[in-house]
């Protein structure tokens, strides 16, 4: 854990319900914490781990990073993290947020579950309907 004394960055990153507080703190190594737990513990894919060490392939800097997540599904706190990291690294290096930007880490995905409406049995699926 990172100590008052340790310089850190802190930044927040979100997908769909998932919120993800993120602190980088400068290190010799790159070593994720999420919700205390080891980073290969919390997300068990691979996918999910490749999803999340892309962020830190431009940058040539080691960090501790720390996170909390809650909300949503695994996958959402997945990319809610990445989002995180990838402001982080931007403020503390303004020249990755070009490579950040164009490989689209920077954005927050938008999409999210559209509402029910009344009449309808979900957002948009209607009732059968006959003619007679």
């Amino acid at each position: 854990m990172a100590t008052k004394e340790d310089k850190y960055i802190e930044a927040i990153g979100r997908r769909k319900t998932s919120v993800a507080r993120v602190r980088l703190t400068p290190a010799k190594s790159i070593s994720i914490v999420v919700n205390e737990k080891e980073f290969e513990t919390y997300f068990p894919t691979v996918a999910l781990q490749k999803s999340i060490k892309d962020v830190f392939a431009d940058s040539g800097d080691k960090f501790t990073v720390t996170a909390k997540l809650n909300g949503g599904g695994i996958s959402s706190q997945a990319e809610a993290l990445r989002h995180g990291i990838a402001r982080a690294l931007v403020e503390s290096s303004h020249d990755l947020r070009g490579k950040l930007k164009t490989k689209g880490y920077l954005k927050r995905d938008p999409r999210a579950k559209e509402r029910r409406k009344f009449g309808l049995k979900k957002a948009r699926k209607a009732p059968q309907w006959s003619k007679r």
